[in-house]
This record gives C-alpha cells, sequence and structure tokens, in this order.
C-alpha cells in the first residue's frame, strides 16, 4: 500500500477497500463490521485505487476508547460520486482520516461527520488534485448532535487546480447543538508564488517538471492533527 498509493501502514485491524471494493484478503475485520468492539490495536480503513459511477463508504464507531485511522487515496478518469458517512458514537474514540483524490473527469465526495456522543473526535483532511477540464466538488458536513459535549470536529480542505480549466468547489458545512471543545473547517487552494517558480526554471526544471514538482509538494503538505 505504501509503494502503490503512498499509504502508511502500522500495526492495525483493517478493512481494505480497492477500487471501491471491500477486500477480504487484506483485511483482518469484517466489511460490515460496526466498530463496537474494543481492538487492542487501532483500527485502520483503507479505501484506494479508481472509482467510478456511485460509491458509499460508511463508518460507524460505537466502542469506547478505540482510535481509528482512515486513508483515502483514489482517482477517477470517469464520472464519479463518492459519499462517506461517519458516526463516532463511541465515548473518548476518535476517528482521523487523510482524504487524496485526483480527478480528471467529474468527481463529487460528499462526507457527514456526526458525533453522537460525548468526548468523540472527527479530523479530516481532504485534498483534491483536478487535471485539465476536471470538475471537482467537495462537500463537508460536520453534525453534533445534542448532549455531545466536548467534542473535537475538525474538517480541512485543500486544493490544486493542475490547468486553468480545472474547477474546484467547495462546500463546507456544521450543524451544532452542542458546545464543542473546537469546531473548525478551513479550505485553501495551492499554488507557488511567482518568484518559487522563477526559482525552480533558473535552478533548469522545465515546465513539466515544475509542475510534478508543485504536486509532489502538495501531496506531502498533510498537516498532521
Amino acid at each position: 500500500m505504501w509503494n502503490e498509493f503512498n499509504i502508511k501502514t502500522f500495526p492495525a485491524e483493517t478493512i481494505v477497500y480497492r477500487d471501491g471494493v471491500y477486500q477480504p484478503e487484506l483485511s483482518t475485520l469484517s466489511e460490515s463490521e460496526n466498530l463496537s468492539e474494543k481492538y487492542k490495536l487501532p483500527v485502520h480503513i483503507i479505501y484506494v485505487g479508481k472509482i467510478t459511477g456511485e460509491n458509499i463508504l460508511n463508518i460507524n464507531l460505537t466502542s469506547s476508547k478505540q482510535p481509528v485511522f482512515l486513508s483515502i487515496n483514489i482517482e477517477n478518469n470517469f464520472p464519479a460520486f463518492l459519499n462517506i458517512f461517519i458516526k463516532n458514537a463511541g465515548k473518548n474514540s476518535e476517528i482521523r482520516g487523510h482524504i487524496m483524490l485526483k480527478n480528471s473527469s467529474d468527481l463529487s465526495v460528499n462526507i457527514m461527520a456526526e458525533h453522537k456522543n460525548s468526548d468523540t473526535g472527527i479530523l479530516l483532511q481532504t485534498k483534491i488534485i483536478g487535471e485539465k477540464n476536471s470538475f471537482s466538488k467537495i462537500s463537508g458536513t460536520a453534525i453534533i448532535d445534542k448532549n455531545c459535549k466536548n467534542t473535537k470536529s475538525d474538517i480541512r480542505f485543500g486544493g490544486l487546480a493542475t490547468d486553468k480549466s480545472a474547477k474546484i468547489v467547495f462546500n463546507p458545512k456544521q450543524r451544532i447543538s452542542s458546545i464543542p471543545e473546537f469546531a473548525e473547517h478551513s479550505a485553501y487552494m495551492f499554488h507557488t508564488s511567482e518568484p518559487q517558480e522563477t526559482y525552480l526554471r533558473q535552478s533548469g526544471l522545465s515546465g513539466a517538471e515544475i509542475k510534478d514538482t508543485m504536486i509532489e509538494a502538495f501531496i506531502k503538505d498533510f498537516n498532521l492533527f
């Protein structure tokens, strides 16, 4: 996973999807697990490959004190839609996710992150690379239900358009019914400045090499929570 998709693996219980399909031979937990059991190891949900059409990923955490990590690295060359539904009802449990998307067509991603108990955490960073003539729409809704105090909610968006014809739209929302420890949204567009591009050209890089350098820097620029 690390070599092919830049996914860092570590000792964990795993639920693995490739091209939108559950992979039992790579997983230690069933796809139908609702994460109601407390495991000795963290749970690592890995969703990688290429997608097309409609796709759904459900994560329902009900166990207390259970860390869950979400790693998504996908690309699409045809119109695709991905719905990610996350519910955390496990007190003192936390879900941390890095979502990396590469779009060469039309891509819509809708993330619903719902806190169902006190002292829960959902921390997500989503990044999209938009290629020539692509359209990307990333929606993220953080929901903190009633009587869910001291929650930690952070949904971050980052975008890189590799061509002027690429369009990227971010649509963040919050529905907060309890006082959280913190609830944050942020979004930014990544680009090199003119002095940086001048420096790279003077260093001998071609236009294509500068583009590759930008993409590599954008991918590696995941802020740790």
